[in-house]
């Protein structure tokens, strides 16, 4: 594979871009050196000149390795020097520009995902979108050079819950692979005590509070309607070599709202009736599910004359609503089901008992 031209020879013409990678071989392994032998290129390109020190920790490799790189790229007629020394490391001779800049498909796709680096890694797509935002900066005016560390500073996105560690699916890439190409997936997915196997048509993944979803529709079904499964609870999974034809109306975002309201509203099956005061009314968003305080706020009658009104919830369960309705102290009466106005009324017992003057 060539990278540039050596002087005087004619200007040298490397690939316009990188398809996905394919896991596992030699194959898997001389794509994982080109691209990172492209990134190197376009690194120094962007830079002056970077420390060998430098180039390990942006490639990810040992400093032997971005020596070894280094010695392939000139071998290939890139002019990259070494200058030796402290304060020596490696730069590009003679303003030389490289033309891998366009954008493969797959390092197109990734780069609308940049904002979202977990997921980029998750999904096996990092070094996709590294290699694009790199050849976004090299094709950059020099002016503007320092817009993509700019945007950085000043946006990032967290998408896992707090207080929960993350954990990627084994079987994510395997998914998003096949989500990315249309392709056809064999599936035994996990539901309660039982598994099932499933051919899917991967349409879109979700991720929710850090964890992942696939929207899919069932391969055979006629066009039916589409489900949600959590990628987390397939046990195994294989890429098919069919493709299916998407329906170009399907609409993730879409489809992923109705979705979860719909969820949201199916595990609501008991009612609370609560007085809240104005303060509780401005609380019951945050302290129960959005769905059901947006519900329960719309229908609820006049207040009365303290500015209290009274409101039909719907909670999960009891013990649930207990949880969340304590977080409102006493901005909230719950007025029935009558044992969980009783258990408010131990509670308030005991905190009387426990809070009494010495």
């Amino acid at each position: 594979m060539s990278f540039g031209a050596r002087p005087g020879a004619g200007p040298a013409r490397g690939p316009e871009g990188a398809s996905r990678p394919v896991v596992g071989g030699a194959r898997h392994h001389g794509r994982m050196r080109a691209a990172r032998l492209i990134k190197m290129v376009l690194l120094l390109q962007s830079r002056p000149a970077m420390t060998a020190a430098e180039l390990a920790r942006e490639l990810e490799v040992s400093e032997r390795t971005v020596t070894r790189d280094a010695q392939a790229l000139s071998e290939a007629g890139v002019p990259v020097y070494a200058e030796r020394g402290r304060a020596g490391g490696y730069r590009l001779v003679g303003g030389y520009r490289t033309r891998l800049t366009g954008l493969g498909r797959g390092e197109a796709e990734a780069l609308f995902l940049s904002g979202v680096p977990g997921a980029l890694r998750e999904m096996g797509l990092a070094d996709l979108a590294s290699a694009a935002r790199l050849k976004v900066s090299a094709a950059l005016l020099p002016s503007l050079q320092d817009a993509p560390r700019a945007a950085a500073q000043r946006f990032h996105l967290d998408a896992p819950a707090w207080f929960r560690e993350p954990k990627a699916p084994a079987l994510l890439p395997l998914i998003a692979d096949a989500v990315w190409d249309d392709r056809c997936v064999r599936a035994r997915y996990r539901r309660g005590d039982r598994e099932a196997d499933r051919e899917l048509e991967p349409y879109g993944l979700v991720l929710k509070a850090g964890v992942w979803y696939l929207c899919a529709r069932v391969r055979g079904d006629g066009g039916g309607a589409f489900r949600t499964y959590r990628i987390d609870r397939f046990v195994d999974a294989e890429a098919l070599k069919d493709r299916f034809s998407r329906d170009e109306e399907f609409d993730l975002p879409a489809f992923w709202a109705e979705q979860a309201e719909r969820f949201a509203r199916s595990i609501l099956r008991t009612e609370v009736v609560v007085r809240l005061s104005e303060a509780g009314m401005r609380a019951l968003p945050h302290t129960v599910d959005p769905v059901a305080a947006r519900d329960a706020l719309a229908a609820a009658g006049e207040a009365d004359a303290r500015g209290w009104v009274t409101v039909t919830l719907g909670v999960e369960s009891q013990d649930v609503a207990h949880a969340q309705l304590t977080a409102l102290g006493a901005e909230a009466e719950v007025i029935s089901p009558a044992p969980l106005r009783e258990r408010f009324a131990e509670d308030a017992a005991r905190l009387a008992e426990l809070y009494r003057p010495a």
